[in-house]
């Protein structure tokens, strides 16, 4: 084995699994080599390290230091020292500062910055602000160093590290070791396992009283985020929680009771079983079904004037169009080209030309967009509709243009609609006010917990109206009939026809090349467009034609690193100027909302943040502590592309782990994103799999409770 001391000049690569491969620069003789390992984890342009290892040869890459050892060393020479101040590491601090500072205190100059930083104001530039900033900068980053090597020692990814930080400051050392379950849910990357590695590393009883709850309240919560259940049947809760915990169940149903009387948890008497609440869920829940409930029973405002009817509009169409003016919730529900978006249009002009306001909204900015291109009518989205709501102080105001309530509000996309979002949304809306919503109900249900759009279906009180005529404009498109094969149960003609197409190839490495080709030369040469106008969906996020992989693929041909260009890695994803990224969390502060794409527009080391506009114009600024909240649009999740639709969609069709997420919802879902063409890839056998599987229902009791309460 040989050690090196070195500085790193910047990150290669960062695979999910942590192996992460750096260009380094030789303190000894100032040579510069790659160095490649899962220990080099964390590493950060700047940092001076001790590498452990040995060279070798890659196949594909060459001769490499492979690393089995690291461990971050104080730079001691004065360039390591310039480029480690330089790097971006300490905010506030960039090359050419770092150059002034490490002139001014030369070898002593980390000594001064960590024992004496209010002697930084002898530098010219630096005055009480900016050393201020050094200081908390300077301090932050110990405090991470120490966190990563605290980390190591409980077997647990250093990537942590930063995130903790960011969500303890200085109490993080205290948190792991005193209560490391409460990093679940609040730490973005630590469920129940890396918790509860930390906890029994530090003497945690595996049958203490804190273990178990959190146990419990992860396979609660787990089911929400997993699969959008908003409870769990007793007996299965019991059995997961022991087989989690390794103890037995008696042990777990003590602390379910414990948990009850805290409050924290709800047992119910469900469908012929007890099942089990997360409290917030089970608060949810209650509180919809009695905003649905008013809004059901409250005589309605709208004003009532003879009206024109649109002789363009079928009968099921018009009998939407009736149902919507006499029921304050409807429900209008179909497949693509049965004409939703026409109704909707008539629906809100009749009601205009009443003398009523509308509301038009979608719960994603892509959504909302498509919904007012449809319609020819302004729409927000719904988070933008309850800000307004929630500005207008009363709760109540939900039309834009005017102080009045508006008498119809239309929300589109709502099997996107989760038991949060669709409280708050019916919360809002003032008694007498019509709510129509409008949706796919064969499309996925919604990424949160709950089926709102569905239970309201199974719902017998509630107005609906399916549209299944569908138009002749419609029936020559090989997208619509596509889907509506596939919706039935059917596969669709293959290879396909004008609008899809499918072409079939085994070998997964193979589908993620095809997939990548069409995507990036192939579509776009043959239909003269830019590849960013096509799309490429993936049914899962892992393996060889996950939406991680293919869409890496796509940006290092798109949009690669550059030497004149500065980047920023975040984990196993690299941010660079011109990437097109999605934020998948509201900002409310940002004024960035959960489902938006925009461009990458400069990536700012010294300040630690990179800037990005929305393609609605919005620009808006990420700390590199908040690149979490961002996601590459190269390749998307079927679920992240829900309400959005695209020119040309391409999609590899491949079981890979099993193809657990193959299924009919899914496979509609994505075929129906497409507006020209889609073309699937991969395995005919998947493909079949994905029609005939029809997925788990949802544990939801919106459906049972509405019932009661209307009956």
């Amino acid at each position: 084995m040989e050690v090196a001391e070195v500085s790193v000049e910047r990150l290669v690569f960062v695979r999910d699994d942590e192996f992460t491969v750096a260009r380094v620069n030789d303190g000894a003789d100032g040579t510069t080599f790659v160095a490649a390992g899962r220990a080099l984890a964390g590493v950060q342009p700047g940092e001076t390290l001790r590498l452990t290892g040995d060279w070798n040869e890659h196949p594909r890459h060459g001769r490499r230091f492979a690393v089995t050892a690291s461990e971050r060393v104080a730079p001691a020479t004065l360039p390591a020292i310039r480029a480690y101040l330089g790097s971006g590491l300490i905010r506030g601090i960039g090359p050419r500062l770092a150059h002034a500072i490490v002139g001014h205190f030369g070898e002593a100059t980390l000594t001064v910055i960590d024992t004496e930083p209010d002697r930084l104001r002898e530098v010219v530039n630096i005055g009480p602000a900016r050393q201020a900033q050094i200081s908390q900068a300077w301090q932050d980053q110990k405090s991470i160093a120490a966190l990563m090597l605290t980390l190591q020692g409980f077997g647990v990814s250093p990537l942590l590290a930063a995130k903790i930080h960011q969500a303890y400051g200085a109490a993080s050392a205290e948190v792991l070791a005193t209560d490391p379950y409460q990093l679940i849910g609040r730490v973005r990357g630590v469920g129940f396992g890396i918790a509860d590695r930390i906890a029994l590393r530090s003497g945690v009883p595996e049958r203490s009283p804190q273990r178990v709850k959190a146990a419990v309240v992860d396979r609660l919560e787990s089911a929400g985020a997993r699969a959008g259940h908003c409870y769990l049947p007793l007996t299965a809760l019991l059995a997961e929680t022991a087989e989690l915990i390794g103890q037995e169940q008696a042990l777990v149903r003590q602390t379910l009771d414990a948990l009850t009387a805290e409050r924290r948890v709800v047992l119910e008497a469900g469908p012929g079983h007890t099942v089990v609440y997360a409290k917030e869920q089970h608060s949810r829940e209650i509180a919809l079904t009695g905003h649905l409930t008013r809004l059901l029973n409250a005589p309605s405002t709208l004003p009532m004037r003879p009206y024109l009817e649109d002789p363009s509009l079928h009968d099921a169409q018009r009998a939407a169009l009736t149902l919507a003016l006499t029921s304050t919730v409807t429900v209008l529900t179909g497949g693509p080209g049965c004409g939703k978006s026409h109704t909707v249009r008539a629906i809100a002009a009749t009601v205009r030309a009443m003398g009523g306001t509308v509301t038009l909204a979608a719960p994603t900015g892509k959504a909302a967009k498509r919904l007012s291109e449809l319609t020819g009518l302004p729409a927000m989205t719904v988070h933008r509709l309850l800000a307004r709501a929630d500005a207008g102080g009363d709760g109540t105001t939900l039309f834009d243009d005017s102080p009045a309530q508006a008498d119809l509000i239309v929300v589109d996309e709502a099997s996107m609609l989760d038991l949060h979002l669709a409280t708050r949304l019916t919360a809002a809306i003032p008694s007498g006010s019509h709510l129509l919503l409008v949706g796919d109900a064969d499309q996925l249900p919604s990424i949160g917990a709950g089926n709102v759009l569905a239970d309201l279906l199974r719902v017998e009180e509630i107005a609906r109206v399916r549209l299944t005529h569908v138009f002749r404009q419609a029936e020559d498109s090989g997208i619509i009939q596509a889907a509506h094969r596939v919706r039935t149960g059917w596969l669709p003609e293959l290879p396909g026809r004008a609008g899809f197409w499918f072409e079939e190839i085994d070998d997964p490495r193979e589908v993620a090349e095809r997939v990548v080709h069409l995507a990036t030369v192939a579509i776009p040469r043959k239909q003269n467009i830019s590849p960013g106008q096509v799309q490429v969906l993936c049914p899962m996020r892992r393996g060889t034609t996950g939406t991680a992989e293919i869409g890496r693929t796509i940006q290092d041909r798109l949009n690669p690193a550059r030497d004149d260009l500065p980047e920023h890695w975040s984990g196993a994803a690299v941010f660079r100027p011109g990437d097109r990224v999605m934020p998948i969390r509201n900002d409310y502060d940002k004024g960035i909302f959960n489902g938006e794409t925009g461009t990458v527009t400069a990536v700012l080391p010294q300040e630690r943040l990179l800037r990005l506009t929305t393609d609605d114009g919005t620009h808006a600024e990420y700390g590199f502590d908040e690149l979490d909240d961002l996601t590459h649009c190269y390749a998307i999740s079927v679920h992240r592309a829900q309400g959005s639709e695209y020119p040309f969609v391409v999609a590899p069709i491949v079981a890979e782990s099993g193809g657990i997420m193959l299924r009919r919802r899914l496979l509609y879902t994505l075929i129906t994103r497409a507006r020209s063409w889609v073309v699937l890839v991969g395995q005919r056998s998947s493909l079949e799999l994905a029609i005939h599987r029809l997925g788990a229902p949802r544990n939801t009791g919106l459906a049972r409770r509405l019932s009661v309460a209307l009956s």
